[in-house]
C-alpha cells in the first residue's frame, strides 16, 4: 500500500449526516486501495452515537474524524459580519485551508452525491496554481436565468461558473493568496441570495480554476451530455433527491449504495413519508429562487453594478491622482485638483460667524450632535482611522487662542483635526475652522448642514462679509480660542508632502500676538478597502511645539519667518516618518 495519505472532506449537520454516509461508502466502494484515506466530517452537532457507528465504517484503507468546527468560527467571529454561518455548513469549506495547514490539497465532496470514480485520480490531477479544480455548473448553461444572473450580477461567463460540490482545494495556493480574508472582506460588501457561497467561491477563484471533466459532478438537472458508463461522480442537486422523489432519475445508484449502510432504513422511511404538500413546497422554493435571481438581475445596485460604480469610483480617483502629478511638476500648488461646489455670493447678513443669536446656537448644537454620531460611525466602520496622536502635550499645555495649521489632503481631515483637539483636553476653548465659500453656500443635504454649522468660518467674495469675517477671527483669537486653517489653500486627495504655504493664518496670529501650532498628518496604507478600490489611511496626527511671534520683528518679518519654521517643521516631520527626502517632481 502506498502511504500517501489523501484527505477528502464533508460538511454537514446532524440531520444531513446520514446522506454522508451513503456517498462516503460509494467512495469508499470506488478508491483505490493503493492509498490511504482520510476522511474529515466538519459539523458542529453531531451526536456522539452516530459518530461511533459512522467510525464503524472505517478500514485499513480509511480512517474517519468528526471535527467541530464552532471554535474555529467563534475565533474568527469578529471577523465575520453578523449572519447565520453556523447553520450553512457548506461555508466550512471556505476554512479547510486555514483550519489544516498541514494539506496541501484536498477533496471536498458534498452529501448530496455518489461518488463513482476513483478519487485517488482526482487528487493526483496536477493542477498547477490554480486555486480549485471543479467542473462547470450546468443549471447556469441550461438554464437561461440563472445564466444571466451569473453574467448580469457577479460579471462571470456562464461557461466559466462552477459547481462547488466536488472540489480540489489547493490549500497552498488559498493560504498564499489570502483567501480566507478576502472571502470575509467580500461577505461584509455584498450578500448573495441565489446561490450563496458557490457565488463567493466562483468570484474568489475566478481565472484560477482548473476544469475538471464534466463526468466528476454530473449534475442531475437537464440534459446529461454522455454516456452513464463514464460517470463519476453523480451530483443530486436542487429538488432531485431519492430520499423525496420515488420517480428521481439515476436514483439506482444512490439506492444501491444506501442499502449498504446502517442509515439505509431510515433514509427509505423519509422517502416513504415525504408528502405531497412537502414536494409542493420545494416547487415553491425553486420558483422562489428563480424569482430572486431575477430580482437580482434587474436591481440598481447588484453586486457587478455596484462594481463597476467602484471601478468608475477608482478611475475618477485616478485621474485626480494624475492631476495632482501635473499639478506637482507644473508647480501649482494653491489650486484644487477636484471640483469644488459652485459658489454663490456670501452676504454679511448671511452668516453668524460667532453664533451670537439663539437660532445659530441651537443649529450648532445639533450640527454635532449628528457629526459626531457620524464620526463614531466612521470610526467603528474604519472608513476614518486614527493611528495615533504625537505632541498631544503641546496642544493641551496652549494658555491662550491659537491659529492650527494643516495639511490638506482629504475631505475628512478635518473630522482628524476635531479628534486631536478633544484629546488636548481643552475643553474651555472652542474649536473654529475656517472654509471655502462655496462650501458653506452650495454643499447640499447631511454635509450642508455640518458646513454651515460646526463653528465654521466660511470666506467670502464680498468685502462686506470679508470685514466680518476678520474682525469675528480677531475675536475668537483674542478670546482664547483656537481656529483651524489649511494654510496651503488647496485640497489635494492623499497627498502626503507638505505644500507651500499661504499668508493668511500667519497674518492673523501676528497679529492677536497668538502662537501658530503646526500639526501635520502622515497617512499609512490600512487592510481595509474603500468605496473607490483604494486602500483607507491610517493617520498619525503630529503635533508640534507652538511657534510664536517675535515682539522684537516687524509684521512681514515675523509673518514670513513663522510660515518658513511652520513649513520646516512639516518638512522635518515628512522625512522622519517617511524616511524620504521632500522632493517635488519638475
Amino acid at each position: 500500500m502506498n502511504h500517501t495519505v489523501i484527505p477528502i472532506f464533508y460538511a454537514c449537520d446532524n440531520n444531513f449526516v446520514k446522506y454522508t454516509v451513503v456517498s462516503m461508502k460509494s467512495m469508499m466502494c470506488n478508491a483505490s486501495e493503493d492509498y490511504r484515506y482520510k476522511i474529515h466530517i466538519l459539523n458542529i452537532d453531531i451526536d456522539e452515537e452516530l459518530q461511533r457507528q459512522i467510525k464503524e465504517m472505517e478500514n485499513e484503507h480509511f480512517q474517519i474524524s468528526f471535527e467541530n468546527v464552532m471554535s474555529y468560527l467563534e475565533s474568527v467571529s469578529d471577523r465575520l459580519p453578523i449572519r447565520d454561518y453556523y447553520s450553512k455548513t457548506t461555508y466550512y469549506r471556505m476554512f479547510i485551508a486555514e483550519m489544516f495547514p498541514e494539506y496541501d490539497k484536498v477533496i471536498y465532496i458534498d452529501s448530496d452525491t455518489i461518488v463513482l470514480g476513483d478519487v485517488s485520480e482526482l487528487y493526483h490531477q496536477e493542477i498547477g496554481d490554480h486555486y480549485v479544480a471543479a467542473a462547470n455548473e450546468q443549471v447556469m448553461i441550461q438554464e437561461d436565468i440563472y445564466g444571466q444572473y451569473v453574467e448580469k450580477v457577479l460579471g462571470i461567463d456562464r461557461h466559466q461558473y462552477f459547481n462547488a460540490g466536488l472540489l480540489v482545494i489547493n490549500c497552498n495556493e488559498f493560504r498564499n493568496n489570502c483567501i480566507l480574508e478576502k472571502f470575509m472582506e467580500l461577505l461584509d460588501e455584498y450578500t448573495f441570495v441565489v446561490t450563496q457561497d458557490e457565488d463567493y467561491l466562483n468570484l474568489l477563484c475566478r481565472n484560477k480554476v482548473f476544469w475538471l471533466e464534466q463526468q466528476w459532478n454530473t449534475e442531475v438537472f437537464g440534459e446529461i451530455a454522455y454516456d452513464e458508463s463514464t460517470f463519476k461522480m453523480l451530483h443530486y442537486i436542487m429538488v432531485s433527491k431519492p430520499w423525496h422523489y420515488e420517480d428521481c432519475r439515476l436514483k439506482d445508484y444512490f439506492w444501491k449504495y444506501a442499502k449498504e449502510t446502517f442509515v439505509y432504513e431510515e433514509i427509505r422511511q423519509e422517502l416513504e413519508s415525504y408528502t405531497d404538500a412537502e414536494r409542493e413546497m420545494d416547487q415553491i422554493s425553486c420558483n422562489r429562487l428563480l424569482q430572486t435571481a431575477k430580482y437580482e438581475i434587474n436591481k440598481e445596485n447588484n453586486y457587478l453594478n455596484m462594481l463597476n460604480q467602484k471601478v468608475n469610483k477608482s478611475k475618477e480617483r485616478l485621474q485626480v491622482l494624475d492631476k495632482i502629478a501635473k499639478f506637482e511638476r507644473e508647480g501649482r500648488f494653491d489650486e484644487d485638483v477636484e471640483e469644488d461646489p459652485p459658489t454663490k455670493e456670501l452676504l454679511p447678513d448671511d452668516v453668524d460667524y460667532l453664533r451670537t443669536k439663539i437660532r445659530s446656537k441651537v443649529k450648532t448644537k445639533f450640527a454635532y450632535t449628528i457629526a459626531r454620531k457620524y464620526m463614531n460611525n466612521m470610526l467603528e466602520e474604519k472608513k476614518l482611522i486614527i493611528k495615533e496622536i504625537k505632541g498631544i502635550e503641546h496642544y493641551a499645555n496652549l494658555n491662550s487662542g491659537a491659529i492650527i495649521t494643516c495639511n490638506h489632503f482629504n475631505a475628512m481631515d478635518s473630522f482628524a483635526m476635531q479628534i486631536a483637539y478633544e484629546a488636548s483636553d481643552q475643553k474651555d476653548r472652542t474649536f473654529y475652522r475656517i472654509i471655502r465659500e462655496g462650501n458653506y453656500t452650495n454643499f447640499p443635504g447631511f454635509y450642508g448642514i455640518l458646513m454651515r454649522n460646526c463653528n465654521t468660518f466660511p470666506l467670502s467674495s464680498n468685502k462686506d462679509t470679508m470685514k466680518k469675517f476678520i474682525k469675528s477671527v480677531d475675536t475668537v483669537l483674542q478670546e482664547g480660542h483656537f481656529m483651524l486653517i489649511y494654510p496651503e489653500q488647496s485640497m489635494w486627495w492623499n497627498y502626503k508632502k507638505p505644500k507651500p504655504l499661504k499668508r493668511g493664518g500667519f497674518t492673523f496670529a501676528v497679529k492677536n500676538n497668538v502662537p501658530v501650532l503646526p500639526c501635520f498628518i502622515t497617512m499609512e496604507d490600512s487592510e481595509v478597502m474603500d468605496d473607490d478600490g483604494f486602500y483607507v489611511q491610517e493617520y498619525t496626527i503630529h503635533i508640534a511645539e507652538p511657534i510664536y511671534p517675535d515682539a522684537n520683528k516687524r509684521r512681514d518679518e515675523n509673518i514670513r519667518d513663522m510660515m518658513q519654521q511652520n513649513f520646516e517643521v512639516w518638512k522635518s516631520i515628512y522625512e522622519e516618518t517617511y524616511q524620504i527626502p521632500l522632493k517635488y517632481a519638475e
